[in-house]
């Protein structure tokens, strides 16, 4: 019964704090909320809103949780000891050699085979990656303890 969603108690379990979230309380809420199956109109008359706000609510709230995934992304890579740049036109067959080599020099053990590496970098990547090809550049950076992150160039618009 969705009637027996205590926000306060989902909220506090997971650790939320308003002071050092980038979500608003409400935008917290409304997340909370869809993820535990409750369609907008629901939230909308549990909030005392309209189905409008909380999909604008909603829309915030996901744009944060992106910019938040991106920053952190963003501050891994300046920090990664190891970083190559895959160029459009890169074949992904040659992106392990690349990267284990840069581990190597820079004395950094990566504990994933050839296959993994290229499986987690079409993954990544998305729509970067056609087939064999890498089709926009990407960033591949290694943290010292040897996690890989993949990130797409952020355009120049």
């Amino acid at each position: 019964m969705t009637d027996d969603i205590d926000v306060d108690d989902v909220l506090d379990r997971a650790g939320f704090d308003a002071e050092t979230n980038v979500l608003t309380r409400r935008q917290a809420e409304v997340l909370a909320l869809r993820e535990r199956g409750l369609a907008q109109a629901e939230i909308a008359d549990r909030l005392g809103t309209s189905r409008a706000n909380v999909s604008s609510v909603e829309a915030s709230a996901r744009d944060n949780v992106e910019k938040a995934r991106e920053t952190v992304a963003f501050s891994e890579a300046l920090h990664a000891p190891v970083r190559v740049v895959l160029e459009p036109g890169t074949d992904l067959y040659d992106v392990p050699a690349r990267v284990f080599d840069r581990c190597d020099e820079a004395g950094v053990k990566v504990s994933y085979t050839a296959p993994d590496l290229m499986k987690l970098v079409s993954d990544a990547a998305g729509n970067a990656v056609t087939g064999r090809n890498v089709e926009e550049e990407l960033f591949v950076g290694v943290t010292s303890d040897g996690e890989v992150r993949v990130r797409r160039q952020p355009s120049s618009e």
